[in-house]
């Protein structure tokens, strides 16, 4: 996943000793050229505009040295987007918002030296574009959280700037429910549990994330989980996000000597429990080919409606080649257990 806080621009603006009283819309519609004075009303809306630490509506009236601070979702797009026909499952849509279960390996944003082939491409041409696509055109759908490319499951795609600010705040706020199945190395202590640790990047590895030691800051980070399935050297978890922050299941189960089963970033991806036969490490190769990922999955998506008001929540089955694998850790548990028997 994508820490929530880095899909929003942020802006700090003292007023000047002179300013006369002013609607802070028409204020920062005349300070943020590039932003539409309806983005910054639906920003008050969302209680993104804060003065003096305070939230504030529309009308407002700025004062000399007024300290204003906005945050805006992301709008503009700064990169070329190419239609692509891909196949897409599409759980659920409306005028408003789009749900789409991403298969593992997807690409969810275009990047630097990467305009292809991302869910984003498929989702132009799904929603009639083709060619070079202008991604200032609110039609296209906006993302208001992401989830990694090796991570399967659920995502919300807003596709107006209203359902955009709206299921932006719950994400911000950490109202939406998400839940994520996960497989773990090793037998967990506890039935279910919380970690909470702060999460910043590696200071050795910039693709790696970690929770601070005492004296370094980083972003606050909590993860609930609860054990649905035991394996004896594996267990299937439930992981429910309070925070949303880059990779922060996947390093919060490392943190706490459980690293995600396939995880290749941060430790899984190697032998973590078990015995030393010859034939136990042939089945874990065979587990690491079907499954050449993270064990990490979006299971449901829940959230509040931008227009209608109504809670909807959405499930996403386990993909294939992460019930295969735990097939065949069932099938071992049964096995093991079976010759300890006898």
């Amino acid at each position: 996943m994508i820490d929530e806080q880095e899909l929003f621009e942020h802006f700090h603006i003292v007023v000047d000793k002179g300013q006369s009283p002013l609607r802070i819309d028409r204020f920062l519609a005349s300070k943020l050229e590039a932003t539409s004075r309806n983005r910054i009303q639906l920003a008050a809306e969302s209680e993104y505009i804060l003065v003096n630490g305070s939230p504030v509506k529309s009308n407002y009236k700025v004062k000399p040295l007024d300290n204003v601070q906005i945050m805006l979702p992301f709008e503009k797009r700064e990169f070329r987007l190419i239609a692509q026909e891909m196949p897409l499952d599409i759980v659920y849509q409306d005028q408003d918002i789009l749900v789409v279960n991403k298969p593992a390996g997807l690409t969810v944003h275009p990047g630097h030296g990467n305009y292809t082939g991302t869910l984003l491409n498929g989702l132009a041409w799904y929603f009639g574009e083709r060619g070079t696509v202008n991604t200032d055109d609110s039609r296209m759908g906006v993302l208001v959280h992401r989830i990694d490319k090796d991570t399967s499951g659920l995502l919300v795609v807003a596709r107006s700037e209203v359902a955009q600010f709206r299921l932006a705040r719950q994400f911000f706020d950490h109202t939406a429910e998400r839940l994520y199945i996960a497989l773990v190395w090793g037998d967990m202590e506890n039935d279910e549990g919380t970690v909470t640790g702060d999460i910043a990047r590696h200071p050795s590895d910039r693709l790696r994330f970690r929770v601070c030691p005492r004296g370094v800051t980083g972003r606050h980070a909590v993860t609930h989980y609860r054990v649905v399935e035991r394996f004896g050297y594996v267990t299937l978890v439930e992981c429910r996000l309070e925070t949303g922050r880059t990779h922060q299941i996947r390093v919060h189960m490392e943190h706490i000597g459980h690293p995600l089963f396939g995880d290749v970033r941060y430790g899984g991806d190697r032998i973590r429990k078990g015995t030393v036969y010859s034939k136990y490490k042939q089945f874990i190769d065979n587990c690491f080919e079907i499954l050449p990922r993270q064990a990490l999955h979006a299971k449901t998506l829940g959230f509040i409606h931008p227009s209608t008001g109504e809670k909807m929540v959405f499930e996403a089955p386990l993909p294939h080649d992460m019930s295969e694998v735990l097939n065949k850790w069932r099938r071992f548990a049964i096995s093991a257990q079976s010759s300890a028997d006898s």
